[in-house]
């Protein structure tokens, strides 16, 4: 009887290369019929030796590395590197610094939304919608630009504050481009939430309790669409503590509440760039850094894609002893299996896009 059962088993593979997965990640899907039994991942193609690198490179030098984990996030990668150096040096960052910090990150957060939007379009097939959500993303890449010099690489961060200020001419104009863009992007993702062949491919699909989302240790949209209210940025960490917001919350745990979950908070950063524009202080934009770190700090940080840990570790040199960070696309993966059990080998594709998957930030 054991023997007849196994025969129904089927294992297929899926990646390291895929045309919906870019990066390279590896399942065996245990397959019985067309339904996902168990699901087996396989991480590790990527080694860039990132971490390191703190050894080899002078610490103020190493943020421009941190950066380069991953090309979405780059500047929160910086930027929570920079913090855990202060934290040790015991830097006060000046306040305008923070507040140029947290405009950043939320553009940041707008762009690395907007491109998974564009990238669910692509994976089910509504190729109109793609090009709609990536032509939004433009300008939000537009006014990186013209505000740090670089579209995903900012290099705009630097340990005790920032290397340039915004003008006030620029932030003017920022509010007035999130203004126009809103309409735009709201008409985009009223097709996300309300269209009935989007619908038909996200709704009740890779479903992922709230109890799971917890005990799995899920984080950022994976786990607040299951219910659980939790986001780094309540920590207050930076500007944030000046900032009213809300946490953003879906409760069916399913690929759509994955998607309106990222929709709403597109709007919420514009909320939150538009009050920050509104409270900056002016000031100085930075402080001299003096004297090498000696200690080791753990930070914090909300990512687009969940909350990310930084660990630095000095021994009062120009190179640090050690430096770590758990990405929350590692934190997702346990989460994302559980979702793909019991699903139909047709959902795959879409339920491994919805932890928005970052295997160059997994790996470094």
């Amino acid at each position: 009887m054991e023997k007849a059962e196994e025969k129904r088993h089927t294992i297929v593979p899926f990646g390291p290369q895929h045309p919906v997965l870019p990066e390279p990640l590896h399942f065996d899907f245990v397959l019985e019929d067309e339904k996902v039994v168990d699901v087996i991942p396989s991480i590790g193609y990527i080694h860039r030796g990132l971490e390191i690198l703190v050894q080899k490179r002078e610490f103020t030098e190493y943020v421009y590395v941190a950066e380069r984990i991953c090309g979405i996030c780059s500047f929160i990668h910086g930027m929570g590197y920079c913090e855990a150096i202060e934290e040790i040096m015991k830097i006060s960052v000046p306040e305008r610094a923070k507040y140029l910090r947290l405009i950043w990150s939320e553009l940041s957060r707008v762009h690395s939304h907007l491109l998974w939007l564009g990238l669910a379009a692509d994976a089910f097939g509504f190729e109109n919608l793609f090009m709609q959500a990536w032509r939004a993303r433009e300008l939000v890449l537009d006014i990186i630009e013209e505000t740090t010099g670089g579209r995903v690489i900012f290099g705009a961060c630097k340990i005790g504050g920032v290397r340039k200020d915004i003008t006030d001419e620029s932030l003017k104009t920022m509010v007035t481009v999130i203004d126009g863009m809103y309409k735009d992007v709201r008409t985009i993702c009223d097709v996300f939430l309300n269209d009935s062949s989007v619908k038909e491919r996200l709704c009740g699909i890779g479903i992922l309790s709230r109890e799971d989302a917890y005990s799995l240790g899920a984080v950022g949209p994976m786990l607040r669409a299951s219910g659980v209210s939790y986001d780094t940025r309540k920590l207050g960490y930076g500007a944030f503590g000046d900032i009213d917001f809300d946490i953003v919350t879906e409760t069916a745990g399913d690929c759509y509440a994955r998607c309106a979950v990222r929709v709403h908070e597109i709007f919420q950063s514009f909320h939150i760039i538009k009050q920050a524009i509104s409270k900056i202080p002016g000031g100085p934009i930075s402080v001299k850094v003096t004297g090498a770190p000696n200690g080791e700090a753990m930070v914090r940080y909300e990512q687009p894609r969940g909350e990310v840990i930084y660990y630095v570790k000095a021994n009062g040199t120009k190179f640090l002893t050690r430096f770590r960070a758990r990405t929350p696309t590692f934190a997702n993966i346990p989460a994302m299996i559980q979702a793909l059990k019991g699903c139909d080998f047709a959902d795959v594709a879409n339920i491994v896009l919805t932890i928005d998957p970052c295997i160059s930030c997994t790996e470094r």
